[in-house]
C-alpha cells in the first residue's frame, strides 16, 4: 500500500496539483478571461464533440469487430486481430500522417470522396476520423474477452423458447456485455480527448475551425504563457474528471442492474 500511494501520489498526484497551484496565481476574473475566449470555446466544442462522436462510433463498429472475431471463423482472421491493435502500436504521429495521406483530395481514399463532394482532410470531419481510429481497439479489447466467456446456453435457451436473433442479442446478449461496452466507450471517450499527434496533421490547425484543444495549450506553452496553457488544461481536466466519472457511476449502476441471474432469461423471453 505504502508504495503504491507514493507511485501514484509521484506520477498523478504531484502533477495534477501543479496545474492547480498554477492556475491559483490567476485572479478569477483573468481565468475566466482565458478559459471562454471565443477561440478557446470552439477548441473545446470540437474535442469534447469529435470526441464522443467518435468514441459512439467506436462502440457500434467495435462491438460488431468483436463479434465477428469471437463468432466467426474466416481466411486471414488472425491478421484482422493483429490490425486491431495497430493503432496501439503505431506512433501516433505515424498515423496522423498515414491519415493525412490517405484522406487528402489527392489521396486514395480522400479523392473517391471527392468526387461526390464530401471532403475529409483539414475539416473537422477529418478530426473524427483520426479519433475513431485511435479509439477503436479500446472497445475491440474489452468487449471480446467477455464474448469469449460468454455462456451459450442462455442464448440456445432464447432460441427455443421462440425468440427471433434481435431479441435474444437485444435482451440475453446485450445485457451481459454492456458493463464492458460501457467500459470500452469509456476508455475510448478519454483517449480521444487527449489525443494530439493523429490530429495535428489531418485536422490543418485552423483557429476557430479545426484547432483542438491540445494543440492550443502547446501552442501557449510555446509562446511562453504558462498560466495561459494551464488555465486551459485545468478546464479539460475538470471536465474529463467530471464526464469520466459520470460514465464510470453509470457503468457501475448499468452493472449492479445487469447482476447474473440464471434464472431470469425464461422469464424475461415471455
Amino acid at each position: 500500500m505504502g508504495f503504491t500511494l507514493i507511485y501514484v501520489t509521484l506520477i498523478v498526484l504531484v502533477p495534477l496539483a501543479g496545474i492547480f497551484i498554477r492556475t491559483s496565481q490567476l485572479s478569477f476574473s483573468e481565468f475566466w478571461k482565458i478559459v471562454t475566449d471565443p477561440r478557446v470555446m470552439a477548441s473545446y466544442r470540437l474535442s469534447f464533440g469529435m470526441s464522443l462522436a467518435g468514441a459512439l462510433i467506436n462502440a457500434v463498429f467495435g462491438l460488431l469487430v468483436a463479434w465477428v472475431l469471437v463468432r466467426y471463423q474466416f481466411p486471414g482472421k488472425r491478421i484482422v486481430d493483429a490490425l486491431v491493435d495497430l493503432p496501439f502500436a503505431l506512433p501516433t504521429a505515424v498515423a496522423g500522417i498515414a491519415l493525412t495521406d490517405l484522406y487528402t483530395q489527392t489521396g486514395w481514399i480522400g479523392s473517391v470522396l471527392a468526387k461526390v463532394g464530401i471532403k475529409v482532410a483539414f475539416t473537422p470531419l477529418g478530426v473524427l476520423v483520426a479519433l475513431t481510429f485511435i479509439g477503436l481497439p479500446f472497445v475491440v479489447r474489452t468487449v471480446q474477452p467477455v464474448l469469449e466467456e460468454m455462456d451459450r446456453g442462455e442464448e440456445e435457451a432464447a432460441v427455443s423458447l421462440g425468440a427471433s436473433r434481435w431479441r435474444t442479442f437485444r435482451t440475453v446478449i446485450l445485457p451481459s456485455i454492456w458493463p464492458a461496452l460501457l467500459t470500452g466507450f469509456t476508455l475510448a471517450f478519454a483517449r480521444a480527448i487527449g489525443e494530439y499527434g493523429s490530429v495535428i496533421f489531418i485536422s490543418g490547425n485552423m483557429p476557430m475551425k479545426t484547432e483542438i484543444t491540445t494543440l492550443l495549450i502547446v501552442t501557449k506553452l510555446e509562446q511562453y504563457d504558462y498560466l495561459g496553457a494551464t488555465a486551459i488544461a485545468l478546464v479539460m481536466l475538470v471536465i474529463s474528471f467530471a464526464l469520466l466519472l459520470s460514465i464510470n457511476l453509470l457503468q457501475w449502476w448499468s452493472r449492479r442492474r445487469n447482476a447474473p441471474d440464471h434464472g431470469e432469461t425464461s422469464y424475461v423471453l415471455q
